[in-house]
């Protein structure tokens, strides 16, 4: 019977289950760019200039450490994914912090005030999408963009939505999509050729349109 290496992400999983802090470190340092790169992409826009991605890791950090018994308690999650959702987390908190102060609310610097209450999967995206499109080159005119997208993008199915987010941009794998959603891997890798269709739509949609509005 082989047995589990010292060091190894197994090895260092079952330690962080046993509240051992240095696994919790090690393995914290293994997923930090990815964990940098899914801030980067979750976070709104419209405050990604007053709060660093390197802020919110030193909170999931700190959050981890405080919280490291309850992962005890979640034999069925990975490392990873459990520092994902903590990470996330942390962000729902600086939203709320940052967007919802009355002092210094984001939306009205941007001239964006949106009329509806709209998917924060649906502005990551919006957002990510938004940047590949020439028009979109100056503030005002990327702000009109995400909006648009963002309207566009919220005629998609909520699960669509966040599959796309997973796999094409947090760069989770189809079994790791599959946990966060809580489908079988090969219901979620038929959700994402179906939504990446569906999205490849949307998106000539739009570019027809963003043409027709530039002659």
């Amino acid at each position: 019977m082989s047995k589990t290496q010292p060091g190894s992400e197994t090895d260092l999983t079952a330690r962080m289950r046993e509240g051992n802090t240095d696994a919790l470190a090690t393995i914290f340092s293994n997923y930090r760019e990815r964990l940098r790169r899914i801030i980067q992409f979750r976070i709104d826009y419209r405050i990604a200039a007053r709060v660093s991605d390197s802020d919110v890791l030193q909170e999931t950090y700190i959050a981890a450490a405080k919280r490291l018994p309850h992962f005890a308690k979640q034999p069925e999650m990975s490392a990873f994914l459990w520092l994902r959702l903590l990470a996330k987390q942390q962000l729902v908190d600086v939203h709320r912090q940052h967007l919802k102060a009355e002092k210094r609310d984001a939306r009205k610097e941007m001239g964006l005030q949106p009329q509806h209450v709209s998917s924060p999967t649906s502005l990551a995206l919006a957002v990510q999408l938004a940047g590949s499109i020439t028009a979109a080159s100056e503030v005002i005119a990327k702000a009109e963009a995400v909006a648009l997208l963002e309207s566009s993008l919220n005629e998609m199915d909520e699960t669509d939505r966040e599959v796309i987010a997973l796999r094409h941009f947090e760069e989770l794998t189809n079994i790791e999509t599959a946990t966060v959603l809580n489908l079988q891997p090969s219901a979620a890798s038929k959700r994402y050729l179906r939504a990446m269709s569906r999205l490849a739509q949307l998106m000539s949609k739009f570019e027809d349109s963003d043409c027709g509005d530039n002659e």
